[in-house]
């Protein structure tokens, strides 16, 4: 199969090993995997400040640059969401038939990286090996939006030397939100406070997920306390081990 990867903005500036990682377990199983440069951003930064009108034409040259992909995959739940949930909206809200119509054809062909190796491949063992013990943070696109359950759960669980260890209140958000972290830093502070206890008293060494703007929300404040557990994208676990 030949995959388009979708780097998306947080993980092309501040963690590429994330996108070489995904490269590395898709081309492990047997796929090919390109990469498209005319690629931008998904558009959710500006959809979810209000501007409709900086949306709109984003969202058009993703499909512009993604129309004849075989299949496009994203080591991000919020930037999936962003398109599943919004893209058909947006579109709509600026009367647009045939961008709804070609977003519409194209959706059905993009996945989150998690979500594509188990929903859409059925394969839950990548081969890797990563010895150390592992807390999953649940972000929220990835539970409320794209409704992955337990999918990044059963990819961790079949790791060779990880001992995952559940976290507590899992279902609650780490208070990053993007611009909601900057609007509403009171807040959002006193969210991450009780997510990075929550963290620490699993006692892990590494905590992953499937978005790195939690991850990297989360391990701010893991860093600014001195605490010696690290954050790592899933795709980056399930690359351990993995030739290539």
């Amino acid at each position: 199969m030949r995959i388009s990867l979708f780097i998306t903005c947080y993980n092309d500036v501040l963690f590429p090993e994330t996108g070489k990682s995904v490269v590395r377990v898709l081309e492990r199983l047997g796929h090919e995997v390109e990469f498209r440069p005319a690629q931008t951003c998904c558009g959710q930064m500006h959809w979810n400040t209000g501007y409709l009108s900086e949306a709109v034409p984003i969202i058009r040259h993703f499909v512009d640059v993604y129309r004849d992909a075989e299949m496009v995959v994203a080591p991000s739940s919020s930037c999936v969401a962003m398109m599943r949930d919004h893209y058909v909206k947006a579109a709509e809200m600026v009367n647009d038939a045939a961008l709804v119509t070609e977003v519409e054809a194209l959706l059905p062909r993009v996945f989150e990286f998690s979500e594509f190796l188990v929903k859409k491949l059925g394969v839950e063992d990548v081969g890797a090996s990563f010895p150390h013990k592992v807390t999953y943070h649940a972000s929220c696109h990835s539970m409320r939006s794209l409704h992955l359950g337990d999918v990044p759960i059963r990819l961790l669980k079949n790791v060779k030397g990880l001992e995952l260890l559940p976290v507590e209140n899992a279902q609650e958000c780490c208070g990053f939100g993007g611009t909601f972290s900057i609007k509403n830093a009171d807040v959002s502070s006193a969210m991450l406070a009780d997510k990075v206890r929550c963290v620490l008293n699993t006692r892990a060494e590494v905590c992953t997920a499937v978005d790195n703007s939690c991850l990297m929300h989360i391990y701010g404040s893991l860093h600014r306390q001195r605490t010696l557990v690290r954050t790592a994208h899933i795709a980056e676990i399930l690359a351990s081990g993995v030739e290539g």
